[in-house]
């Protein structure tokens, strides 16, 4: 019977493996964004401020990772020109006022099979005044683009990229088409022109038991941080993109405890070397005690805001690793 070394050995997955696995989409408008709210979060200047979050849909991003689920929401084909600056619209149209915006489009904000190029122009124009503006991309597609567009916006620009994690076997099997090194290159171009860099890191990727998990995202902020990332964001490894539930048949992944995040979040407020905010999106399902359950998601709450411990949560509940 094979060890667990060689059952990871055996697998690797690519765009076809991916694809194979995957559930269908879900439909979207080109027209409208998929999502969009507001929500507190504590500023790189120390306050507390509403941040708007605007969920594009646009076409599906060319780099198939392993964990990702962003795809359901995305087209098949890249959207008519000025259907994005017409998302955004309708958006910050429908949404309280907000200096600070995030424009996620579930994949690279400067693919331009996703934002058309043309359109770049137009989104600057309806997001000047405001004091931030936050958009995701992958390391390999950071380039001058970034700063021409920060120059247009006439403010403050964070570039939000996956890091994923820093364990060599599991970034590797990822599909992510992505090394360290891109992405240290990435972040010290955008931080040497005075654009701030968001990581997202996953607690427990696909191949890491819990104990590694909680190990290689503690490592993984040390790392962002050390080259120059000014924000870190855990993110709880979820199922329901199919390649995941595939793996968990062979025991090759499991989602991570709710105590898991919570000391992550509280290992990197300790640093001090940069925000750190954990992920608490759909973060119930994560918990297997009901006693503590909403105790803990609300103190994970307040050190987002905080940044700093507050006390921790007293329960009974015991789980192994």
């Amino acid at each position: 019977m094979p060890n667990m070394a060689d059952e990871i050995a055996s697998i690797q997955p690519d765009d076809s493996w991916i694809l194979a696995q995957r559930p269908a989409k879900n439909p979207v408008n080109p027209w409208q964004p998929y999502a969009y709210f507001v929500e507190a979060e504590r500023t790189a200047n120390g306050q507390i401020e509403n941040v708007a979050a605007i969920f594009l849909a646009n076409r599906e991003c060319p780099f198939r990772c392993l964990m990702c689920d962003l795809w359901k929401n995305t087209t098949a084909q890249r959207v008519p020109a000025g259907a994005i600056p017409k998302q955004i619209q309708w958006a910050l149209d429908r949404l309280p006022a907000s200096q600070h915006i995030k424009l996620y489009n579930s994949g690279n904000f400067f693919d331009a099979q996703a934002i058309p190029p043309a359109d770049v122009p137009q989104i600057a124009r309806l997001l000047r005044g405001v004091k931030t503006v936050i958009i995701e991309n992958h390391p390999r597609l950071i380039d001058a683009r970034c700063l021409s567009f920060r120059e247009a916006l006439q403010a403050e620009l964070q570039v939000a990229m996956g890091l994923e994690t820093v364990h060599p076997t599991a970034l590797a099997k990822l599909n992510k088409r992505m090394t360290l090194e891109d992405f240290e290159r990435a972040t010290k171009y955008l931080t040497k022109n005075g654009v701030a860099v968001r990581a997202f890191i996953l607690l427990r990727p696909p191949f890491l038991n819990e104990a590694e998990g909680v190990e290689w995202a503690k490592r993984s902020l040390d790392f962002a941080f050390a080259i120059g990332v000014e924000c870190g964001v855990i993110i709880p490894t979820r199922a329901g993109n199919g390649a995941l539930e595939k793996l968990q048949t062979r025991g090759l992944f499991s989602p991570p405890r709710l105590e898991s995040l919570e000391e992550v979040l509280e290992y990197g407020v300790q640093l001090k070397r940069g925000r750190v905010f954990a992920d608490l999106w759909d973060i119930e399902k994560f918990s297997h005690c009901d006693q503590c359950r909403s105790q803990r998601v609300q103190r994970m709450r307040r050190m987002n805001l905080a940044q700093v411990l507050v006390p921790p949560i007293a329960c009974n509940c015991k789980h192994t690793l």
